[in-house]
């Protein structure tokens, strides 16, 4: 069996046991779970305006997803993607609504500054990682909070509408994103997001910058032997997967709230994360993943409505998936360590 294989099934398991134990908990408060999951599908793809709506909750955690790709494909383990997007969103919304500019012109200014805040605000745990190799993933969780904190603090002291809740004043129409339908706030971020992942496979399969960082991610040693600079590589990755990251919240500002505000994108980073693991870091694999979380969060938006059951099961079947899949990704790490000593013997 291939190992790309063998990673699917492993996944596929993940998933399954994931929605056998939330089943378990289901009866638990007295509900059925082939009601559950069922309202869910129909929560989910029950018609064009729920398909729409799953397609919107499924943009942002497909970009977050593929920024979180370029990490792992790296060896990096972004989980900063949450602050990024934070920061690119909020810097979206400052360009969009203090910058005036002609249409088009605006919106891809806001997002190339969005791009820029992601990529400046990884740069920090980048360079620590680089220069002291201090471990990338808690400094990146790290500053998650102070990313968060930081634009609450921009907005409700700085840039807060006035006689407004804490967001910041409207962007200008020349700024949004366009919609791809009339029904709904789907706009063409999900566009966005699906070349993004068939550019990053690309550049990972087929140029010699994506063959070095991959080499980098899976075998460090070997590629420093080979005249790969390990460190400098794995800064650019990192900047690569914050920039990334703030590109998800500059979508999310312009085509969704056309503001910001505290709170505007909860947990997406995080999802985005969980999809890209459960993808086995491919960006492909990602658009899939990032469907399935997509359909559970806007599927349970009518849990509560048609069950007993509370839309909180949604993030224990996450939390498991997370469980199952961090285990095999030990797991794994182990083998390949144990299987490199032996070689190393020999």
């Amino acid at each position: 069996m291939s190992d790309r294989l063998r990673a699917f099934y492993g996944q596929a398991i993940a998933v399954l046991l994931a929605l056998a134990i939330g089943a378990v908990i289901i009866v638990l408060v007295d509900e059925s779970p082939v009601k559950v999951f069922m309202t869910l599908l129909r929560g989910a793809f029950g018609d064009q305006t729920k398909i729409a709506g799953t397609l919107l909750q499924t943009t942002p955690i497909l970009i977050c997803g593929v920024a979180a790709c370029v990490g792992l494909r790296g060896g990096m383990f972004n989980v900063g993607i949450e602050g990024q997007l934070f920061l690119g969103g909020f810097a979206a919304a400052l360009v969009g609504f203090a910058l005036p500019l002609p249409p088009g012109l605006h919106m891809i200014v806001a997002l190339i500054v969005a791009v820029l805040a992601g990529a400046a605000w990884v740069s920090i745990p980048a360079y620590f990682r680089t220069r002291y190799n201090t471990n990338e993933v808690v400094s990146t969780i790290l500053s998650n909070y102070v990313a968060v904190l930081l634009t609450s603090y921009f907005t409700i002291f700085l840039f807060k509408r006035p006689g407004g809740w804490s967001e910041t004043p409207p962007i200008l129409p020349s700024a949004y994103l366009p919609e791809l339908f009339s029904f709904s706030r789907l706009n063409w971020g999900l566009v966005v997001g699906l070349v993004l992942a068939v550019v990053v496979a690309w550049l990972f399969r087929h140029t010699a910058r994506g063959y070095s960082a991959s080499m980098v991610g899976s075998a460090p040693k070997f590629a420093e032997y080979g005249g790969i600079d390990v460190k400098r590589q794995g800064f650019i990755v990192l900047l690569a997967s914050g920039a990334i990251g703030g590109l998800a919240g500059g979508v999310e500002t312009l085509g969704v709230h056309h503001r910001f505000m505290e709170g505007f994108a909860p947990g997406f980073g995080f999802d985005g994360l969980i999809a890209a693991l459960l993808a086995n870091g491919s960006p492909i694999g990602t658009i899939f993943t990032a469907l399935f979380f997509g359909a559970l969060r806007s599927g349970s938006l009518l849990l509560e409505v048609d069950t007993n059951a509370s839309r909180e099961i949604i993030t224990v079947i996450q939390a498991l998936i997370i469980l199952s899949v961090s285990a095999q990704v030990l797991m794994k790490r182990r083998g390949d360590s144990t299987a490199g000593e032996r070689r190393w013997k020999f």
